[in-house]
C-alpha cells in the first residue's frame, strides 16, 4: 500500500508540473517580402529577439511564449487571412505593422478582444474611443513632427523667424501629420513658405530642391521613406541647397547614411528608440542578444514593443487574467514603464493609447547616427487623435 500512495503522489506531481504552466501564443504579422520590408525584417527581428530573451529567462512567470509569424508582404487582405489563422490558434495578443492593416483589424480585433502592438503611428489609431485595443511604443506621426519643429525652435539662433517647407508623397502616410504640424509651426513662430510631393520611388528631385530654394526655406519636413530621402539629400548637395532636412522615422535610419553619403551629414531625424550602442541600460542585454552585431533603430522598437507587450501580460497574470481582454486592461493601469532606457517611458491610460509624448532627435555624425536630444511636449487633450 505505501508503494502505490508514493506512486500516486508521484503521478500527480508529474500532473501538476504538466499543467503549472501555459504557452501563451501571440501573432505576428511582418512584413519580410513586401514594399516596407527593408524596415519590417529588422523591426519583426527585434520582437523575435525580446521574445526569445524573455522565454529563456523566465517567461511569463513560468509561461512561454509562443509566436506565430506570417509575412503578408504589405497586403491588407493577406492580413486578414492571416488574423482568422491567428485567432484560430488561440491568439492573446498580437503584434501588428502597417497603417492599412491595423485600420482593416480595427473591429476584428475589437470584437475578439485581441490586443494589437502595430508599428503604425497614425494619430488616430491612439484614441480608443476608435481603436479601443490599439497599442504603439512610439508617439503618433503628429507628435513626432511637432517635437522635431520644437528642436529646431529651441536650436534657433538667428532673430526672424525660421521658414520651414514640407516635402512628403501625395499618399495618406504623407499627408497624415501635415495639417497638425503646420498649425504648431505657425504657433511656434516658423514661417510655413509651401509644399513639395515627392514619390516613395522617385529617382531624382531636382524639381522639388529648385521649388525649395526658390522658397528659401531654413528647414525642411521630409515625410517619406529613406531611399527617396536619399535622392532628395543627395540632389540638394548637388544643386547647392543650403536649408536642413528634418525627417520622419521610416526615413532617418543607419541606411540612410549608406544610400546617401556625405549629402546626409548633419541633417535631423526623428526616433522613438535608442541607437545601437547608446549608453543606456537595456543595451547590455540587446547587445548579448545580438552577439555585439550592430542592428538598426527598427530593430530596438520591434524589442521595445515586445517589452511593452510582455510587461503587459505579466500584470494580467498577477491579476489572475491572462487573456486578451486581461492584458489591454493591465496596459491601461501602465505608468511610466520604463524600457531600460531604449525608449522613453511609455504610459497608457483607458481614454488615451499614446505611450508617451517623448520624441528622440538625431543626427547623422561621420556617417553614423547619433542622438542629439529626448524632446517631451505636453500630453494636451487637445492633440488626441489628431
Amino acid at each position: 500500500m505505501k508503494k502505490i500512495i508514493i506512486s500516486m503522489a508521484a503521478i500527480a506531481a508529474m500532473l501538476f508540473a504538466s499543467t503549472a504552466f501555459a504557452t501563451v501564443k501571440v501573432g505576428v504579422l511582418s512584413d519580410l517580402t513586401g514594399p516596407t520590408s527593408s524596415v519590417g525584417v529588422p523591426y519583426a527581428q527585434g520582437i523575435k529577439d525580446c521574445v526569445a530573451y524573455v522565454n529563456a529567462n523566465g517567461g511569463i512567470d513560468g509561461d512561454k511564449i509562443e509566436l506565430i509569424q506570417v509575412d503578408y508582404a504589405y497586403n491588407v487582405q493577406q492580413a486578414l487571412s492571416a488574423y482568422k489563422r491567428f485567432k484560430s490558434a488561440g491568439i492573446v495578443a498580437l503584434q501588428g505593422w502597417g497603417t492599412g492593416d491595423t485600420e482593416a483589424l480595427v473591429r476584428f480585433v475589437k470584437r475578439d478582444k485581441i490586443p494589437v502592438f502595430s508599428a503604425s503611428y497614425s494619430a488616430h489609431l491612439m484614441d480608443p474611443s476608435k481603436a479601443p485595443y490599439n497599442f504603439t511604443v512610439a508617439p503618433d506621426y503628429s507628435t513626432q513632427g511637432r517635437a522635431g519643429l520644437k528642436y529646431i525652435k529651441d536650436t534657433w539662433k538667428e532673430a526672424r523667424a525660421p521658414r520651414i517647407a514640407f516635402v512628403y508623397p501625395d499618399k495618406p502616410y504623407g499627408h497624415t501629420p501635415l495639417p497638425a504640424m503646420k498649425e504648431y509651426a505657425v504657433e511656434l513662430g516658423f514661417e510655413v513658405t509651401g509644399d513639395e510631393t515627392l514619390d516613395l520611388k522617385a529617382m531624382d528631385a531636382t524639381p522639388q530642391i529648385l521649388g525649395l530654394k526658390k522658397q528659401k526655406a531654413d528647414f525642411v519636413w521630409v515625410g517619406g521613406t529613406t531611399p527617396s530621402t536619399a535622392v532628395l539629400m543627395k540632389d540638394a548637395k548637388k544643386l547647392g541647397f543650403a536649408g536642413k532636412f528634418l525627417v520622419n522615422i521610416w526615413g532617418n535610419d543607419e541606411n540612410l547614411a549608406k544610400m546617401a553619403g556625405p549629402a546626409c551629414e548633419g541633417n535631423l531625424g526623428i526616433q522613438a528608440a535608442s541607437v545601437y550602442g547608446q549608453d543606456v541600460p537595456g543595451m547590455k542585454m540587446i547587445e548579448d542578444e545580438t552577439k555585439g552585431k550592430p542592428q538598426m533603430t527598427h530593430y530596438m522598437r520591434g524589442f521595445v514593443s515586445g517589452m511593452v507587450m510582455v510587461e503587459g501580460m505579466k500584470k494580467a497574470k498577477a491579476n489572475g487574467n491572462l487573456t486578451g481582454e486581461g492584458i489591454k486592461d493591465a496596459l491601461e493601469t501602465m505608468r511610466n514603464y520604463d524600457p531600460m532606457g531604449l525608449a522613453p517611458a511609455i504610459s497608457y491610460y483607458p481614454e488615451d493609447h499614446r505611450p508617451s509624448m517623448a520624441v528622440n532627435v538625431c543626427t547623422v555624425k561621420d556617417g553614423k547616427l547619433e542622438y542629439l536630444e529626448t524632446v517631451s511636449l505636453p500630453r494636451d487633450n487637445k492633440w488626441l487623435g489628431k
